[in-house]
């Protein structure tokens, strides 16, 4: 087979994180078979799940959340009893100082006297403090901790793996069944439990079978408050006095599933809220099951019949639920949103129709098997020969800049700190629609000087020890372009060329 560099870089690019440098030959094993070296991650056996040594499972992080707010809590009160002892104790001082000091022995000691105080009349220059030592940063909580280590297992693997396409995919659905870390301590060290947990095992799996898994998370209903939405006429919504949290059914219907445009009503995202009342998770006290796991909360539930999207559902408690999720799954519109979603991720802002019909047309006959919709679309011609013109995402951008340099990361501050300054930080996107997947986002004026900026900062830190000429061969070889090439070499010097090489259409654009 003739070799085929534009096609390599659209394999690399398009599909991939990017060429790895070091003693990889990325490039050259992708022109020489760009279709099947894509492919070839799609065969491998559980190529998308991550077990890390030191990951651990929801319920365990839970019980660490709960474990370190009751020490935190235990602190503070300590530390408030100590503080007011010690105010007594000062005030027991102060009152004795008073009582048994002549004012002559007073004055020269430096106190002066008056009611119920005792204050200094020394120079200012006395008492002034001398400059402390700097102070050792905190040491990490379990949280940071946690987020940490999730973070690093995340970006190791984008960084060493072949081609980086199953990366692609965890990242893509982790960001369409988004979560966001900001929401809080659980949400934080929740964020790459639930992407191991909820997205990974079935990225090239049903999609079904995902939005079970994703609806049914902790993270996801901590997420959007389900463990706060009860049946109105439940038992434990009767005693409680508490009612509907239509969060999560509104977002399944419109962010995750039919989409805005669907075809359901504001009756159906009632309908679904209260089919899936009761699903929770277990809190500290672990009275409906382990913390930190999924459960079903039965008096919380809504009794009776739900009419949604045309379909009565009989009331079967937790399979109620399941078996509208499913359907939802299934629905027509549902094929639509996601084939759409996906060929804006991989290929174009404005989805050729085409692709997008072809990738629906397999999504409904296989009942959303994502791996028959991911060869779909790996097999059209549309997704080769479409124009290179979408702009790489930050996180996208970072893990391209590091398999680049063949580094594997010991510490992800710094991807974690690039990320912040790009405006993606990891797994905190700003609502449940994740992070925008379009040029608008990511190629305004202002976003590419901050991208300007980043390549700078890489570039002082190792453009010394590497030479940006065979780093452009190592990410774009004969496909590099004559201008790109021209103006790499012309560089004043080898920082200014390797943060050009950075800000290259070559390697921003997939």
């Amino acid at each position: 087979m003739a070799r085929d560099p534009q096609g390599a870089l659209v394999a690399l690019n398009r599909f991939g994180f990017g060429a790895r440098g070091g003693a990889a030959s990325d490039f050259s094993s992708a022109a020489s078979d760009p279709r099947g070296f894509v492919k070839a991650e799609l065969g491998r056996p559980n190529a998308a799940l991550l077990d890390a040594p030191g990951l651990q499972s929801s319920p365990a992080l839970a019980q660490a959340v709960f474990d370190y707010q009751h020490d935190i809590k235990r602190q503070r009160e300590a530390a408030a009893k100590t503080a007011q002892a010690m105010a007594a104790i000062g005030d027991d001082l102060t009152r004795k100082m008073q009582n048994d000091l002549p004012k002559e022995l007073a004055a020269e000691s430096g106190l002066e006297m008056k009611p119920g105080v005792a204050t200094s009349t020394t120079s200012p220059d006395v008492m002034q403090p001398t400059a402390s030592p700097k102070q050792p940063p905190k040491p990490l909580n379990i949280i940071q901790k946690t987020f940490r280590a999730e973070a690093l297992a995340r970006i190791q693997r984008a960084t060493m793996a072949e081609s980086g396409f199953v990366e692609r995919l965890v990242t893509f659905w982790s960001n369409h069944l988004c979560t966001s870390a900001s929401k809080g301590e659980l949400a934080r060290i929740w964020s790459g439990a639930f992407e191991r947990e909820a997205i990974r095992p079935y990225v090239l799996g049903n999609f079904g079978e995902m939005l079970r898994a994703v609806e049914q998370h902790p993270a996801m209903l901590f997420f959007l408050d389900n463990q706060r939405s009860f049946g109105p006429q439940s038992r434990a919504g009767q005693n409680r006095k508490r009612g509907l949290n239509e969060n999560l059914a509104r977002e399944i219907m419109e962010l995750h599933t039919l989409g805005v445009n669907g075809g359901y009503t504001q009756d159906d995202v009632a309908a679904l809220a209260r089919i899936i009342t009761g699903w929770t998770f277990a809190g500290r006290d672990g009275k409906l099951a382990p913390p930190g796991t999924f459960t079903f909360f039965a008096n919380a539930h809504e009794p009776g019949p739900q009419k949604l999207l045309g379909k009565v559902y009989e009331d079967t408690g937790l399979a109620q639920g399941e078996a509208a999720l499913a359907d939802i799954a299934r629905h027509p519109a549902t094929a639509k949103f996601i084939a759409t979603k996906f060929v804006r991720h991989f290929v174009a802002d404005d989805p050729p129709p085409a692709l997008v019909a072809k990738l629906e047309s397999t999504f409904k006959k296989t009942g959303g098997d994502l791996r028959a919709m991911t060869l779909a679309l790996v097999d059209a011609d549309e997704a080769w020969h479409a124009p290179m013109t979408k702009i790489r995402m930050p996180y996208e951008y970072l893990v391209a800049a590091g398999r680049m340099m063949g580094r594997i990361p010991e510490d992800p501050q710094r991807y974690l700190g690039g990320l912040n300054v790009l405006g993606q930080p990891l797994w905190a996107p700003a609502g449940p629609n994740g992070f925008a997947d379009t040029n608008a986002a990511w190629a305004a004026p202002e976003g590419i000087k901050l991208r300007l900026d980043i390549a700078s900062q890489i570039a002082s830190r190792i453009a010394d020890n590497v030479d940006p000429r065979a780093l452009l061969d190592v990410v774009a070889g004969e496909a590099a372009s004559t201008e790109t090439r021209q103006t790499v070499e012309r560089a004043e010097s080898r920082q200014q060329a390797f943060a050009l090489l950075l800000m290259s259409p070559e390697f921003q654009r997939r």
